[in-house]
């Protein structure tokens, strides 16, 4: 059986929770609790570079905030 996160010919979208962490996840499966579709359904490399392009501070929001106020 093959793992659904892993299917290059699947649906997907991207993902992001309340600390703007962001995550793939196939169509297949229903989105979490917390979590929000930002893009898609696409190609599963469509959703990669969506991610890579607008996840580009790794740091959880809270902790941003927080050295921010420093």
């Amino acid at each position: 059986m093959t793992n659904v996160f892993d299917d290059s010919d699947g649906q997907f979208v991207a993902v992001v929770n309340t600390e703007n962490q962001h995550s793939l996840w196939p169509t297949a499966l229903d989105v979490p609790g917390g979590w929000t579709v930002v893009h898609g359904p696409d190609t599963r490399q469509n959703c990669v570079d969506y991610i890579e392009n607008h996840w580009t501070d790794m740091r959880p929001a809270s902790l941003i905030r927080e050295s921010a106020g420093r």
